[in-house]
């Protein structure tokens, strides 16, 4: 009795007629996808994050890191650069800039970084200065299976590209993208300030890197970038390597025209030279000082260095006039 109850309702429902089947069976496919497309909504397939840095190694991330630490001072104003200041959990001594960056807890400096307090940290992302960091200290850290992005930018166009990737894995590209157009801009810009015949005729420069023992820098090094951009030519050039200790006769030698080291004392950099009154800078008294800060640190602030040192040269130019 049952069973035919069952059947008798069954046959009673109201079914659509043959011709109106195609129409029900359409509904019904609508309705299943949008289930289906529900569904993916709630449980979506997670995209992955990748990038190169600049040791050329994939940096992949599952989702936009939220917890960085910033192991070098450029790399903290590069993090800020991109919009990602405030996932910052933990920065290395000396990061120091924008002024909020003095807020956030330092795990140390580069050459004796605390180890347990980054870990403490359970960063999802840590960003290693290529060099200044022990390579061991690379390895240590992804055996702790923790994401690390190597920086160390070589030009202008690794700044800017430095700035967009961080951005990529932060989830702040609107920001990163902004700061890395403006950053190209502002170096046209500088290039445009230095005319054909400028760069036909350099003025001989010689960058003191360090007093004792004297440095200087060879073509590959950013600041000797800077240099050509503002019309100048590094008469270190061709030195073997990125950073090399020379002496003094070798200045008297290459005999430069424009001597400029980092800091703010430019008096105390004319008296250490003067005691070489052959020298043209000597004769000229073409010596200057730049920030520190704006030329050695591979962030943005590298165009406010440039800027600076295009000035001065121009200013030594039109003294040999």
């Amino acid at each position: 009795m049952m069973r035919q109850s069952s059947r008798r309702l069954w046959s009673q429902l109201p079914w659509p007629s043959l011709n109106n089947r195609w129409l029900f069976g359409l509904i019904l496919l609508i309705c299943l996808n949008c289930m289906a497309a529900n569904s993916a909504v709630e449980n979506p397939q997670k995209t992955q994050i990748r990038v190169l840095d600049d040791a050329k190694h994939s940096v992949v991330l599952n989702q936009a890191a939220h917890r960085i630490i910033s192991l070098a001072p450029h790399i903290t104003e590069l993090v800020f650069a991109a919009g990602a200041g405030q996932r910052l959990v933990g920065v290395s001594e000396y990061s120091d800039f924008p002024p909020e960056a003095k807020k956030i807890a330092s795990v140390g400096n580069v050459f004796a970084l605390d180890l347990e307090r980054i870990l403490a940290l359970k960063p999802d992302l840590i960003i290693i200065w290529g060099t200044g960091n022990a390579k061991t200290l690379v390895k240590t850290l992804r055996d702790n299976q923790l994401t690390v992005y190597e920086s160390e930018p070589h030009d202008f166009e690794e700044i800017a590209s430095s700035i967009e990737r961080i951005a990529i894995l932060s989830g702040t590209e609107i920001e990163g993208k902004k700061a890395a157009q403006a950053f190209r801009q502002r170096l046209q810009n500088l290039k445009g300030r230095v005319s054909d015949q400028e760069k036909q005729k350099p003025i001989t420069v010689f960058h003191e890197m360090i007093k004792s023992p004297l440095m200087t820098i060879n073509q590959h090094h950013f600041i000797s970038k800077m240099i050509s951009l503002c019309g100048g030519r590094n008469v270190f050039a061709e030195l073997k390597d990125l950073s090399a200790t020379i002496t003094s006769e070798a200045v008297l030698i290459a005999n430069p025209e424009f001597i400029f080291a980092s800091g703010t004392d430019t008096q105390a950099l004319a008296k250490e030279w003067s005691r070489f009154p052959s020298l043209t800078a000597v004769k000229k008294n073409n010596f200057y000082t730049v920030n520190g800060d704006w030329l050695h640190r591979a962030g943005p602030r590298v165009l406010d260095a440039t800027a600076t040192l295009c000035t001065q040269i121009k200013t030594a130019r039109q003294k040999s006039n």
